[in-house]
């Protein structure tokens, strides 16, 4: 005789690999982490889309900073650069965590230029 187990009315876990490529791709807009992943997963094409956006926001963030330490007196408009750049990555991170394949107005476009 054979013991079955006995039915649970327990969800099981799927952890799809789509789902683990939403995460992955959501977390290249955290700034470096952006090339990192660029670098490293280069098996997914929709992680890549998301990656290269993510540097471009990366580069655009280092760029502010420097303008701004350089030019003191553009404090305010540092301010607001990182407030748009910041905006950016969270709506880039929603839509690549939802599974969206959203290609942002002007970073979009240098992201496609971006070869790594």
């Amino acid at each position: 005789m054979i013991n079955l187990p006995e039915e649970s009315n327990q969800p099981v876990p799927t952890g799809t690999p789509k789902s683990d490529e939403n995460l992955v791709a959501a977390v290249s807009y955290l700034w470096i982490l952006s090339i990192v992943i660029l670098l490293v997963k280069k098996d997914s094409d929709y992680v890549r889309f998301h990656a290269r956006q993510g540097v471009v926001l990366f580069a655009f963030s280092v760029i502010v900073w420097i303008v701004g330490v350089m030019i003191a007196f553009l404090w305010p408009l540092i301010y607001l650069g990182d407030l748009v750049i910041l905006i950016a990555v969270i709506v880039g991170f929603i839509k690549a965590y939802s599974g969206e394949r959203f290609k942002m107005p002007v970073v979009g476009d240098l992201a496609e230029k971006v070869n790594l």
